[in-house]
């Protein structure tokens, strides 16, 4: 399997996609930017701390990248760091994994394992 892409979303909004039987449309940044942000691994604590500060509810879906198909583009993002974008709804098919991601006692998010 490819390497997995992450991406961070309010763990209500993901359940009420599932609840719905709908596939998962984004979050409203993701919905004003015009596809659903993604991390690799090695940006994912990098774009939680800056764009997700101090917030809590949260839900941390790993994906499998190979189950989105032409959809998802690899784009040039901060310092032209290449960030996956996915450009249309995200099917519950394509998540590997969903886990909670809690605020540590330090205010910053606490990761599980990204490779288990």
């Amino acid at each position: 399997m490819t390497a997995l892409i992450f991406h961070v979303c309010k763990k209500a909004d993901w359940e009420a996609a599932q609840v719905s039987g709908a596939p998962y449309g984004g979050s409203a940044d993701d919905l004003r930017d015009g596809f659903i942000h993604f991390s690799a691994a090695d940006q994912l604590e990098t774009s939680v701390a800056k764009h997700r500060p101090g917030q809590t509810g949260l839900l941390l879906l790993a994906v499998d990248p190979e189950r989105l198909g032409d959809a998802l583009k690899w784009e040039p993002s901060r310092g032209g760091a290449l960030f996956p974008h996915l450009y249309g709804s995200l099917s519950a098919e394509a998540v590997v994994w969903a886990r909670d991601l809690p605020l540590g006692p330090e205010g910053r998010h606490v990761f599980p394992d990204l490779t288990a």
